[in-house]
């Protein structure tokens, strides 16, 4: 049940509440399908270029490399680059993220600001199943001058339009700059996610770091702790 003084914790999309990769993966396989219906290419071998241009040194040219390889001309990237934009991407939220989500609902609200075009970040939205489980996403680059986080204005249109006062909000994300610098700038307590297996991530400035948000509930209640009895404190 949400209290008189409301709460909120406001996530990160992006390699927070899903791994990014999985985007980019279901993107390669909407190429590969591309390809193979209108170049009639092979399309796990178009796959397999794919993936193996993203583990490597062309990381970022995964489009070109797959083109030259099938000896298709370069004037074609810019399609397959909208392939990837308006293909409905196949995603599943990850058991932790729903985890840490359904035990939040009943007492804090929840929201979403997300840098990134916002009809491919709504997609995602869509594909994970987030607008049944959040009560608000903010599409950062929609607001203000559009230049995203870690700009002010997202985060203080996420604490409005929840209707919370930003001292008793919490920022999730894996970005020390947008994230934990933006939000905390606005007066949020921040929270910075740091996979397991990464390399020793510096310390930036959150007040809490974790590896997974299955232990975000228990965090979030320490970081901003419900006041409803404060008013029997003398």
């Amino acid at each position: 049940m949400r209290h008189e003084q409301p709460k909120a914790v406001i996530f990160d999309l992006d390699d927070t509440l899903y791994p990014l990769r999985r985007f980019v993966h279901s993107g390669f396989a909407a190429v590969a399908d591309h390809l193979a219906d209108t170049w009639r290419v092979d399309r796990r071998e178009a796959i397999g270029v794919l993936a193996r241009a993203c583990r490597g040194a062309s990381r970022g040219r995964e489009l070109q490399v797959c083109v030259a390889h099938f000896g298709l001309s370069p004037s074609i990237v810019s399609a397959l680059v909208q392939v990837i934009r308006l293909h409905a991407p196949s995603l599943r939220l990850p058991r932790a993220s729903r985890f840490a989500l359904e035990a939040l609902r009943p007492d804090w609200y929840i929201g979403v600001v997300t840098n990134g075009l916002p009809d491919v970040q709504a997609r995602k939205v869509d594909a994970l199943g987030l607008r049944e489980l959040v009560d608000t996403v903010v599409y950062a680059n929609e607001v203000g001058a559009g230049d995203g986080k870690p700009d002010r204005e997202p985060f203080l249109e996420a604490v409005r339009r929840l209707g919370v006062t930003t001292d008793r909000a919490m920022f999730v994300g894996d970005d020390a700059r947008c994230d934990v610098f933006g939000a905390g700038q606005v007066g949020m307590k921040t929270v910075h996610v740091t996979r397991r297996g990464r390399a020793h991530v510096p310390a930036c400035g959150a007040d809490a770091t974790i590896t997974t948000l299955a232990v975000l509930p228990a965090i979030a209640e320490r970081l901003v702790p419900d006041l409803r009895w404060r008013s029997y404190v003398a």
